[in-house]
């Protein structure tokens, strides 16, 4: 085919995406997995038939494959850094006394030959021909016995012997919530190509990034055990366990010993399951027809637990639809996987011996990446504010919307964290990939809260309409692609008629910060002049309140001039004054007010508090 030709293919395919390349493209897999699992040893033996679509212009001579379960030996790079890392994840470690101090001890690095993970593949063949692989710690090389033309598919096919770890960090077995195995990251996944080139990193501390693809999956394990995770189970009158059709009582054969569950997963870019015998199963119908399961532990006190938050997450999943866009699948399975929450495709593994109340902190939160993630798949090694803070900002909105009280600023408790970070000097910025932070604490607060920010802050920049139409739009044109920092930009930019190159530039990849103060007001008999500052190195436009001894309020809004925009007036019952635009270069500003009549109680920059300004206390003028 023709470069021309084939250019024009993948337009079709994919359509046009506003990113730093177009037309835009993505690789694409097809998964065809069988497993084996001896729930008695933790050992499971495997299959892999991957037929891989090269949709780049590049011509490729080697693949590389995820093997994550290596992580968990001594001596692996993810152990050596729970060593030296300053305050580690508190789930890696084991505190031991030693005299009168406490030292902590990484959980790797104590783990023996039977209790270690490990993934090994052997017998690799592209189309038939043996490749050769070198196995890299976590990380596969493959030279590859033909190089794949753009436009090419070939069909990759390989054996995986596999231990399942004693759970230290989202995948293992026999977690302290007594679950018997949380299977994420389990299988041989084949790396990430994009216009970048490839993401072969290894897995040291968190985030994931995986291709687009369909996945044909059997497992074959233990019949006493029950099963939950991503895709739609193709034969639920053979395996029974709560998944039959109503009224059909399933009957074993008495020689059956095993299984064989069977998962299709059509267009996500990962697969997980749990397995346990005490799973109480739970099938809910949800909003347009999406079946929710819960598979929880049979506990009495669990039990009633679950039970409460059943309904609470038909509402939740109904209003993630309505603020953000349809879930396009059938299927979402909330997961107690004893580490945490972690989100997969159509699927969460997440605590569960907590409260309902307590677990309406993370349910929410992994529900909401099934559309930053799972359907918006992002780079989240890179960018993991792109999918950690989106997740947060709608789990807030929700929270708000089905909370007795609603707060009318419902981020308010992210900010102070993030200005605690600022404070102690160690921010760095969310540029920083996601396993180089210094500190584990200061990934979370960049990623989850600061990016939680990214968007709340636009409320207060663009308006709450025109961010609101953002979200939506962003995920129209994103769903089932790998957008980018920059994409969500520029759909707020094609929404809202702003430039915001300035936001993103100083939000994300610097550690400019806010901080804008009224210096000076100036009685002149009937007029009054604020003269304000802008402190911080990053700009922003000011809304500015007045508010006058008789009660009455008045607000001015100074635009920004690299923003070329003027905000809709966000409380029209309040009279606005839009002043003279605000250049960066000056950071100096004056303007005169007319007070004949009318005596000042109280200057107020930002009473919405939106804006993320470091210290509020030059923020407000009041004659007491």
């Amino acid at each position: 085919m023709k470069k021309s030709i084939i250019i024009a293919v993948l337009y079709c395919c994919f359509g046009t995406v506003f990113s730093q390349n177009a037309p835009y493209w993505q690789q694409h897999v097809n998964y065809k997995m069988e497993v084996s699992v001896d729930v008695k040893t933790y050992l499971y033996k495997g299959k892999q038939e991957l037929i891989y679509t090269n949709n780049s212009s590049d011509t490729l001579k080697k693949v590389y494959y995820h093997l994550y379960n290596n992580a968990f030996q001594p001596g692996s790079e993810m152990d050596m850094r729970v060593q030296n890392i300053p305050e580690p994840d508190g789930r890696m470690i084991t505190k031991i006394k030693v005299g009168e101090k406490e030292i902590k001890e990484s959980r790797i690095k104590n783990l023996k030959p039977n209790e270690i993970g490990f993934l090994h593949v052997s017998n690799f063949k592209q189309d038939g021909v043996f490749a050769s692989t070198k196995e890299i710690e976590t990380i596969l090389e493959v030279t590859l016995a033909k190089a794949i033309l753009p436009g090419e598919k070939t069909t990759f096919t390989l054996d995986f012997d596999g231990q399942v770890p004693v759970q230290i960090r989202r995948s293992g077995r026999n977690n302290k919530e007594g679950v018997a195995l949380s299977m994420g990251q389990w299988f041989p996944k084949i790396a990430e190509f994009d216009f970048e080139g490839w993401h072969a990193d290894p897995y040291i501390a968190r985030e994931f990034y995986g291709v687009w693809g369909d996945f044909d999956v059997t497992i074959t394990i233990d019949k006493d055990y029950t099963l939950g995770g991503t895709g739609y189970l193709q034969n639920p009158n053979e395996i029974g366990h709560g998944y039959q059709a109503e009224g059909i009582n399933v009957v074993y054969p008495k020689k059956t010993k095993t299984l064989n569950w069977h998962f299709i997963a059509p267009n996500v870019h990962d697969f997980a399951w749990a397995a346990d015998k005490e799973y109480v199963h739970d099938i809910v119908k949800g909003p347009n027809n999406v079946d929710l399961h819960f598979l929880y532990k049979n506990n009495p006190k669990v039990i009633e637990n679950w039970k409460a938050l059943e309904p609470l997450l038909v509402k939740i999943m109904a209003y993630f639809n309505k603020t953000v866009g349809e879930y396009p699948y059938k299927q979402y399975s909330f997961i107690q996987g004893g580490d945490g929450g972690m989100e997969y495709a159509m699927c969460t593994l997440m605590l569960g011996n907590g409260t309902t109340e307590g677990m309406l902190h993370s349910a929410p939160h992994e529900l909401a990446h099934s559309w930053f993630q799972q359907i918006l798949g992002s780079n989240e090694s890179k960018h993991s504010w792109l999918d950690e803070g989106f997740a947060t900002y709608i789990e807030y909105l929700v929270l708000n919307e089905i909370a007795d009280k609603k707060e009318e600023n419902p981020f308010s408790d992210l900010y102070p964290t993030y200005y605690k970070l600022v404070a102690s000097g160690k921010e760095q910025p969310q540029t920083t990939h996601s396993d180089r932070y210094d500190i584990n604490k200061n990934y979370s607060v960049a990623s989850y809260y600061k990016g939680c920010l990214f968007l709340s802050q636009l409320i207060y920049i663009i308006g709450k309409e025109k961010l609101e139409e953002t979200v939506k739009r962003y995920y129209h044109d994103f769903k089932f692609k790998h957008p980018t920092p920059n994409d969500i930009k520029r759909t707020a930019e094609r929404v809202s008629g702003a430039e915001l190159d300035w936001y993103l530039t100083d939000w994300t990849q610097t550690t400019n910060t806010i901080d804008y103060g009224i210096k000076t007001v100036a009685d002149n008999g009937n007029n009054t002049t604020i003269s304000l500052e802008r402190i911080g190195r990053m700009p922003m436009p000011i809304d500015l309140e007045v508010e006058y001894v008789d009660g009455t309020k008045e607000t001015f809004y100074i635009p920004l001039r690299m923003m070329n925009f003027i905000k809709e007036n966000p409380n029209p019952a309040v009279k606005r004054t839009v002043l003279k635009d605000w250049t960066w270069g000056n950071p100096n500003y004056e303007f005169s007010i007319t007070t004949t009549k009318k005596s000042i109680k109280k200057i107020t920059i930002d009473p919405s508090k939106l804006m993320a300004d470091i210290n509020a206390g030059n923020n407000v003028f009041e004659i007491k």
